[in-house]
């Protein structure tokens, strides 16, 4: 029988923070930018979400339900860094570890008894080394399946550790909400409601076949859930097993709509740099970039562009989003957010350019420099000319990397 944890950081964003202001400690906090600006909260103290704060929010709404409360921009690199510490503890307990967030993780503690002791004596000792060793508080849930590990860990916050053992999953799962469910959004939990499912165990109870006939491969999966399975999306590969990203995107809201051409195609510079450096963070190539345009009036267009030979360089990818950007852009109508998006991703950049003169392996030695300086002081540090005007904060969410408006 498998022992899974899932370890789910608590407030994390802003347990960090906490970490360089202990005056924070304490007192309502948003992460995420200003409270008069546009965009969504990305973190939220206990102390604001009992005032109904929560992530993804707008800022101007949580201002209003909390308007005491401190609004912090973030500091991506402080998470990120933070989250390799905490990744580190995590795998001297297990060589098996799947981050599945910049704040959450999966660790496979299958036959590490000998080393670490039954199940709840192992998490104890985990749940104090991430705490004397990071500053930061976390929950964890044990289980025999990824989905219910996960489910516990949710339950056992704040910063403690609840253990389903095998056998009990039906009685722990059954009276949740299905909206506990990992994968059933707000969208599919209206459609389960309106079939009368509302806790996980009516779900438990439905016939496969109707779960199928009414919602295809993802029926299918919920019926395993719902028992307990580690069934579809997340939960189809091995702790471990680095399947890689299937795309790579960054996106920018402005504050106020912008029609500026000059400031568009700055903005689209600097998220392609962003997106070229997570490529090579990745070690990988990109074929295809898709660029997002949406307008004053929330109409939204995407296009997209293959390229004759996968690429990571910030040049290409900036030419090539700068390209889309004209050909679909009517100048003076204005843009409330622009997107840069990579996919056919591959390990391997094609052949090489003879034409280029080997200008492309300069640009790869100098782009990993600047990734070294960037990593250290931050993604302001060093930009190319065409992204300087385009300068915004990053802020990362479930595990997402997001952009706002200074």
């Amino acid at each position: 029988m498998a022992t899974i944890f899932h370890v789910d950081m608590d407030a994390f964003f802003v347990s960090v923070e906490e970490l360089f202001d202990p005056l924070l400690k304490g007192k309502a906090v948003v992460v995420g930018g200003q409270a008069h600006e546009r965009g969504v909260v990305s973190a939220a103290s206990y102390e604001a979400r009992k005032f109904g704060v929560h992530s993804a929010m707008p800022l101007r709404q949580a201002a209003k339900l909390c308007p005491h409360a401190i609004f912090l921009n973030g500091h991506r690199e402080r998470y990120a860094e933070s989250s390799r510490a905490v990744e580190q503890v995590l795998r001297g307990f297990s060589p098996l570890v799947e981050m599945a967030s910049i704040d959450e993780a999966y660790l496979d503690m299958t036959g590490t008894e000998r080393l670490h002791g039954p199940a709840l004596r192992a998490a104890h000792r985990l749940h104090a080394a991430v705490s004397e060793r990071t500053g930061l508080n976390c929950s964890i849930g044990i289980a025999a399946s990824r989905l219910v590990a996960k489910i516990a860990s949710d339950q056992a916050k704040r910063h403690g550790i609840l253990h389903v053992l095998p056998g009990q999953e039906a009685t722990f799962l059954g009276p949740l909400d299905v909206g506990r469910i990992p994968g059933v959004g707000e969208v599919t939990g209206r459609h389960l409601n309106g079939m009368g499912i509302r806790k996980i165990r009516d779900l438990a109870a439905l016939d496969d076949a109707v779960l199928r006939e009414r919602f295809g491969r993802l029926g299918l999966a919920l019926a395993g859930k719902a028992k307990g399975e580690d069934a579809g999306g997340w939960f189809d590969t091995a702790i471990g097993e680095d399947s890689g990203p299937k795309s790579i995107s960054h996106e920018h809201t402005y504050s106020e709509d912008t029609a500026d051409a000059q400031r568009l195609e700055s903005t689209l510079a600097k998220l392609s740099e962003m997106v070229a450096r997570r490529l090579r963070d990745h070690g990988l190539y990109a074929r295809t970039i898709q660029l997002k345009l949406r307008h004053q009036d929330f109409s939204t267009i995407t296009r997209a562009h293959t390229l004759d030979q996968p690429t990571q360089l910030d040049a290409k990818l900036i030419r090539e989003s700068r390209a889309l950007f004209r050909a679909n852009w009517k100048p003076g109508r204005k843009i409330r957010l622009l997107g840069v998006q990579v996919s056919s991703l591959t390990q391997s950049g094609g052949q090489m350019n003879l034409l280029s003169g080997g200008q492309d392996d300069k640009w790869k030695r100098a782009l990993s420099a600047i990734d070294k300086l960037r990593g250290r002081f931050g993604d302001s540090t060093v930009s190319l000319a065409a992204s300087l005007q385009g300068e915004f904060r990053a802020r990362v969410h479930d595990g997402k990397e997001h952009t706002k408006n200074k």
